[in-house]
Formats: C-alpha cells, sequence, structure tokens
C-alpha cells in the first residue's frame, strides 16, 4: 500500500501576527484530489484558538502542493480551521477572500507580492559584524561577493524548493540591508498568491533550521537607519490590464486614499516602525500616490503610466502582513 506523508500547515491564534503551525499525518492511499485528504484534529487550546475545556479544532485542506524537501509522492498541505461543529474558526481569514474571490471573478484580479525577509544567527543579522554594525547602506542591495552578500546558500536552497513545490516564484534579491532578502510569488489570482505565500513561507522557515538561522518577517528588524521589511503587493484588475486602465488604476487609488485607515489595521503589525517616511516609504499617517514614486503609498510603474494600463504596487503592507487580510481588503475597497 502507497503510504503519502501529508505535513499538515496552518495558521494559529497568536496576536498580533498569526504564526505558521504543521504537524505530520501518514495517510494510507494514493492522493489524486482533495476529497483524498482527510480534516484532522488538534488541540486549540495550544495554538490560542480554543479554551482547554473544549480544544478541539479542526483542519480542513484547502490548498496541496508537492513536499520538495521529503520529496516522492509526500505533500505539503495548506490549511483551513475549522471548530469542532464544521464551522468557521475566527482565526481563518482565509474563508473571507475565498468567498469574496469568488464572488469577484468577473474582475480576474491578479496579485504579485514582494516578500522581504531578514535572516538572523543569534540576536544579530546573518553577517553582521559582533556587537558592531556593518558598513552603511549602498552596496548590498543586489551585491555580488562575500563581503556584501550573507545567506546566499539559504536563499538558493529556498527558491529551488519553492520551483520544486510548483510554486509561482518569479525572483529573488539581495536587499538594501544586509542579510535581508527579498523572493516574489505571483502574478496569480488572490486565493493562489496567498496560499503559495504561505506555503513559501513555511519553506523559507523550515530550511532556515537546517542552516542554522532564524528567518524573520519583522518589518523593523534592526531599528536606526536601516531599511525595514515590506510586501510591497502588486495588484491589477482584468480592466486595469487593458487599454484605457489607467483611468481605472486611479480610481484604485482614490479609493484606497478614502480607506487608508482600515487598510493600514490589516497590514501588518509594527508596521509603524517601518512606514516613517524614510527608507523609501510613506508615513503610515500619510497617503499619496503617484508614477514611480517609491517614496508613495502607491506606486504607478513607469511602464504601467508609459502604456496606458497595466498595474498599481501597494507598498503599505508590511513583511509580515497576512496575504489572505491584504488580498480581501484591496479586493474590497476597489472592486467591492
Amino acid at each position: 500500500m502507497n503510504k503519502v506523508i501529508a505535513e499538515y500547515i496552518w495558521l494559529d491564534g497568536h496576536k498580533p501576527t498569526q504564526k505558521l503551525r504543521s504537524k505530520t499525518k501518514v495517510i494510507n492511499r494514493t492522493i489524486k484530489n482533495l476529497s483524498n485528504l482527510p480534516e484532522w484534529g488538534f488541540d486549540g487550546s495550544s495554538t490560542n484558538q480554543a479554551v482547554g475545556n473544549d480544544s478541539d479544532c479542526m483542519l480542513k485542506p484547502v490548498y496541496y502542493v508537492p513536499d520538495p524537501i521529503r520529496g516522492g509522492n509526500n505533500l505539503l498541505v495548506m490549511c483551513e480551521v475549522l471548530n469542532a461543529d464544521g464551522s468557521t474558526h475566527n482565526t481563518n481569514h482565509r474563508a473571507s477572500l475565498a468567498s469574496l474571490s469568488e464572488k469577484l471573478s468577473h474582475e480576474e484580479a491578479w496579485f504579485g507580492i514582494e516578500q522581504e525577509y531578514t535572516l538572523f544567527e543569534g540576536r544579530s543579522p546573518l553577517g553582521w559584524p559582533e556587537g558592531g554594525y556593518p558598513a552603511p547602506q549602498g552596496p548590498f542591495y543586489c551585491g555580488v561577493g562575500a563581503d556584501e552578500v550573507f545567506g546566499r546558500d539559504i536563499v538558493e536552497e529556498h527558491l529551488g524548493l519553492c520551483i520544486e513545490a510548483g510554486l509561482e516564484i518569479s525572483g529573488i534579491n539581495a536587499e538594501v540591508m544586509p542579510g535581508q532578502w527579498e523572493y516574489q510569488i505571483g502574478p496569480l489570482g488572490p486565493l493562489e498568491s496567498a496560499d503559495q505565500m504561505w506555503i513559501s513561507r513555511w519553506l523559507l522557515y523550515r530550511i532556515s533550521e537546517d542552516f542554522g538561522v532564524s528567518a524573520t518577517l519583522h518589518p523593523k528588524p534592526v531599528k536606526g537607519d536601516w531599511n525595514g521589511a515590506g510586501a510591497h503587493t502588486n495588484f491589477s484588475t482584468k480592466s486595469m490590464r487593458s487599454s484605457g486602465g489607467i483611468k481605472i488604476i486611479k480610481t484604485a487609488c482614490e479609493k484606497l486614499k478614502n480607506k487608508h485607515n482600515e487598510h493600514i489595521k490589516v497590514y501588518g503589525a509594527h508596521n509603524e516602525e517601518r512606514l516613517t517616511g524614510l527608507h523609501e516609504t510613506c508615513s503610515i499617517k500619510e497617503f499619496r500616490y503617484g508614477i514611480s514614486d517609491r517614496g508613495a503609498s502607491i506606486r504607478i510603474p513607469m511602464q504601467t503610466s508609459n502604456d496606458g494600463f497595466g498595474y498599481l504596487e501597494d507598498r503599505r503592507p508590511s513583511a509580515n502582513m497576512d496575504p489572505y487580510k491584504v488580498c480581501y481588503a484591496l479586493l474590497k475597497t476597489t472592486c467591492g
């Protein structure tokens, strides 16, 4: 009998930022579709999702990819969390996005997320001198060489794993602060981009274990004159990508302006430490959009402006944002 090792992955109830959890299930049959993956219970009292005297929660498989670490027919399985009675758990934000994306499927929304993160070894970013600081920012962005780039072996391993898993990863690069990196997922539909982002994060954390380092998504991992870490979210609809779509994009920007504070609430914890108006950010207290302006809340790429159609880049989401919430907010505000 074929045995499949399935790693069930879910989001817990930790506040202010939910954490990834996973556990391993051995299944005694070949998996051909989602219906072959059973629901599975867990102790919600240990994940901030239930109380001790009523602790059962359920994992409902909703998306799976090949497991590139274990290989073979083994799987990584993204799950929604349900209450014991089968109702949607209050920490399950994917369900809301699934409902909205189905309602607005005619918009053919695409998302591309730029995930920044920082590798830490102990209490310092990887490659930083012990008890001190590296040279000022400048040579590290897209750098080459052992004195300017730190952790490339980890980053390359993560890239390969994402590709083997079938994720729509479109690139990687070293970022402005040494020890900081970025990869991109998409463009994909709202659910696919969010599911794949969470799985790619799980792979990042998992492979970092093997290298003895930790990856953090904190939006300001090092205080002072260093860039923070964001998750710039590129967004478009079919009408934005069509001739004359620049008008739709600018209308969307005005709608986003009116809902700025609501979006900030779901764009990641501690984002005020990053959105200061410095280091290629707009102040969290302001909203503005502009063409080719990396100091704006929303950047309209130069190519989009020149073509008259394309996409917008929301630069406000922090690295630790929940893509289910961000995709929901962008869809709801601009198309709902």
